[in-house]
């Protein structure tokens, strides 16, 4: 925190998806594994097919997976988009009641439907329901910091993460926040490291050009 700016949560929060629960749950499930700009565009083109909005979930199910597919989604994402729907209006997912559930229970409603996992479940908490202890612990960025600042020597498994972030409780959605801003900041000019024994070796027994062209040449 003291390398970073300090952070704005509810300006984080302005610049992703917001709105109705069952549009950003969407949107999650659009933008799988494409680019955002691919991802606008693909919910562009469904909304303009109902004036500007996302259907309901009555309207998605109502439409041929033929014209789902036309805006741009893959048949597996049609069949993602078609299970949350289904799960929706059979209370399986109590979609405007989820504000009301524990994370826990938030997370186990968001997940049962396919194509929606932890991770997905994890943002509707912390951007769409402001949860104020969430831990993103399978987001590559979280991840990716955690190796740095702790100077791991591999990217810690998503458990790894959730026990390191035992400490945070229960500040871990400020925690993730500055967990994603360091991943930003620009990195400090690193001191020039002594050089181990086998390099100064290796510098004391240079090899002569003749050597160094056979090298080469094999």
């Amino acid at each position: 925190m003291d390398a970073t700016e300090p952070i704005d949560s509810k300006a984080w929060r302005r610049g992703r998806p917001l709105g109705d629960p069952f549009s950003v749950l969407v949107y999650s499930i659009i933008g799988q594994q494409i680019s955002g700009f691919a991802a606008r565009a693909i919910a562009g083109r469904l909304t303009d097919r109902f004036g500007g909005r996302m259907p309901s979930p009555a309207e998605l199910l109502a439409l041929d997976p033929a014209d789902l597919k036309s805006v741009g989604l893959s048949r597996m994402k049609v069949e993602y988009l078609r299970s949350l729907a289904e799960h929706i209006i059979s209370g399986e997912l109590q979609i405007d009641h989820l504000d009301k559930l524990s994370d826990d229970e938030v997370r186990a409603q968001i997940t049962a439907s396919r194509g929606l996992g932890r991770w997905s479940a994890d943002m509707f908490l912390l951007i769409n329901l402001e949860r104020p202890d969430v831990l993103p612990i399978g987001d590559l960025g979280i991840r990716s910091a955690v190796r740095r600042l702790y100077r791991l020597d591999h990217l810690p498994t998503p458990r790894e993460v959730d026990a390191i972030g035992e400490k945070w409780r229960p500040n871990r959605s400020l925690a993730s926040l500055y967990l994603w801003a360091s991943t930003r900041a620009a990195p400090k000019p690193a001191q020039a490291a002594e050089p181990t024994k086998a390099a100064k070796s290796v510098r004391q027994s240079r090899p002569t050009k003749r050597t160094a062209s056979r090298r080469a040449a094999d």
